[in-house]
């Protein structure tokens, strides 16, 4: 309907009956129009739009049934009642045929008439409405970003969205039927998750999978594939819903990348600069010196340079310099023939040999004497060497990556280390920060340790303590990240729930935070007559046995401690 009165057009060559017919009308709330012949019908539906049409079929020039023609070539959803003096079958036919709502037989009954009018009246609306969802969801289905297939109960496609017919490999007939492109490249999953739709009546939803649309080209899509249900619930067909999530794909790796890279955790801005590093060298050959204190995770960067590069299929192979002595350390390295020296009753392969194409680390490069220097500075200079007690040269293709937490600037300095050597191994040297200098990344290592231990120990593990993680983010950690690893682990052994506290910490750990409390201050925690610094005192600074003697947790103790020492620090 296209305004708020009903309108209605009569078309009768009887004016007797226009005017009965108008009187009836106008009583129901109609707007009423009236026309003798169907050139008089046609001049009205040039310039009024009706809802409904009743139209006799003898007009003299012309019948109903050819004006009801003339109207269906411009108007489908109009109304239109016929009404004759003589009735016959194949005038009835042709009119149900071009649409008509009825076929009514003068003469006309009053309330008949008005019934069949509220009737088309209400079909209208029903169609109307049905056209404005059925062109919203046109809307919606041309105009979503996801890929949308209907299929029928066969499995036949039946309406495919712009979407899907751009990345999926589907193509309209002349008709606009759906149609795929032979050897388009499509796997066929989608398919094959709307034929389970089809056979059990219930969802389906593939995550992420790869898809192979037009082009061959490669896309990560996710899918969600549903049955259409008819009324009487039997399944009619199935719909698929596809999400091209390509992007978001390759911008959560960028986002994980922030946080961690080949094994390193961090996000804070000095390890971004570390991963970018890491990412530039990985893919040559040039000697990377690696400074960090101890814990810092020097050999993580290491294994990271090597997992990330073009050797990772290759041997990466650890050796600690310091915990060997001249000879061992030599043998470990290059090998030996037998009867090289007392106890050589076999021969042995050496790491650099061990790790031929791949890389070695040598952990500790400080601490290696002067006399090793020299071997090891003819390695990087030849790419060769002689194993003990063996004068024939192997060569190798090793790429070497040194670490040390020394000032080897200072060493060269001193004389301790050959400033030739110290030139070889620092072509590229690499900072791995401490980290009392990242501490904004210890939530985010705690986080990853807890997911290790709870692996580890199969324990509910979820998170520490509010407290724990602000004793955490003021501790200097001297032991960098190594520290909070076994501090964290020490604390999941004894953890009796999912939440770490500050219970379940290291005594030692604890012991190394010092706290000032006041000794004018007279808190009284729960024991009446002691202070927390009496109990203190009487414990000899023990903040667990100071906690018994006030008979409260040392959780209470601590995060009392830490009030006391924001209050003295406002002051």
């Amino acid at each position: 309907m296209t305004t708020m009165t009903p309108t209605a057009l009569i078309v009768d060559d009887e004016q007797s009956l226009q005017d009965l017919l108008k009187i009836f009308f106008k009583r129901e709330g109609f707007a009423v129009t009236c026309a003798s012949s169907i050139y008089d019908a046609e001049q009205s539906l040039s310039h009024t739009k009706f809802d409904l049409i009743l139209v006799d079929i003898y007009l003299g020039k012309g019948t109903g049934i050819d004006l009801l023609r003339h109207i269906r070539t411009y108007d489908t959803e109009v109304q239109v009642v016929l009404m004759t003096g003589q009735p016959d079958v194949k005038s009835a036919a042709e009119a149900l045929r071009l649409g008509a709502f009825d076929y009514l037989t003068k003469p006309i009954v009053p309330h008949q008439i008005i019934g069949i009018a509220q009737r088309a009246l209400l079909s209208k609306r029903l169609i109307e409405e049905n056209r404005r969802k059925t062109a919203n969801l046109d809307a919606i289905f041309h105009s979503a970003s996801d890929g949308i297939i209907l299929v029928d109960r066969g499995n036949n496609a039946v309406r495919v969205n712009e979407a899907a017919l751009q990345s999926c490999g589907y193509t309209l007939d002349h008709g606009g039927a759906p149609l795929r492109i032979a050897g388009s490249g499509c796997r066929g999953t989608c398919r094959q998750a709307l034929a389970k739709v089809l056979q059990d009546g219930s969802m389906h939803t593939i995550h992420r999978f790869e898809c192979f649309g037009k082009g061959g080209s490669k896309r990560i899509v996710s899918l969600s594939a549903s049955p259409v249900i008819e009324g009487d619930g039997a399944i009619s067909g199935a719909v698929a819903i596809i999400r091209d999530e390509t992007e978001l794909v390759f911008l959560e790796k960028q986002l994980h990348r922030q946080s961690s890279y080949g094994g390193l955790i961090g996000g804070n801005s000095a390890m971004q600069r570390m991963y970018t590093l890491v990412e530039a060298l990985a893919d040559v050959s040039t000697t990377v010196l690696i400074n960090g204190e101890s814990g810092t995770g020097k050999e993580l960067v290491a294994a990271a340079l090597h997992q990330q590069g073009v050797r990772r299929g290759k041997p990466f192979v650890k050796v600690n310099c310091s915990a060997l002595s001249e000879h061992l350390l030599e043998s470990e390295l290059f090998g030996h023939v037998r009867g090289a020296f007392t106890g050589a009753v076999a021969a042995k392969i050496g790491r650099f040999q061990k790790a031929n194409g791949g890389t070695i680390f040598l952990d500790e490069i400080g601490d290696i004497s002067i006399a090793m220097q020299m071997r090891l500075l003819r390695v990087l200079q030849e790419r060769e060497f002689e194993q003990v007690g063996d004068s024939t040269s192997i060569k190798v293709n090793v790429r070497v990556i040194s670490a040390t937490n020394q000032d080897l600037a200072e060493k060269v300095r001193l004389g301790t280390f050959r400033h030739d050597l110290y030139y070889r191994l620092n072509v590229v040297r690499l900072i791995v920060p401490p980290l009392r200098e990242r501490l904004d990344d210890v939530p985010l290592l705690t986080e990853h340790f807890l997911e290790k231990f709870r692996q580890k120990f199969n324990k509910p593990l979820s998170s520490v303590s509010r407290d724990v993680l602000e004793l955490f983010m003021r501790h200097p950690w001297p032991g960098n990240v190594r520290e909070l690893e076994h501090t964290i682990e020490h604390a999941a052994i004894l953890c009796r729930s999912s939440v770490i506290s500050v219970e379940d910490l290291p005594q030692d750990f604890c012991e190394t935070l010092h706290y000032h409390v006041p000794k004018n201050m007279e808190s009284r925690i729960s024991s009446p007559g002691i202070t927390l610094h009496d109990a203190l005192e009487k414990a000899g600074g023990n903040k667990t046995k100071a906690a018994r003697l006030l008979g409260v947790s040392r959780c209470t103790v601590y995060r009392k401690l830490q009030e006391y020492s924001a209050l003295a620090n406002k002051r």
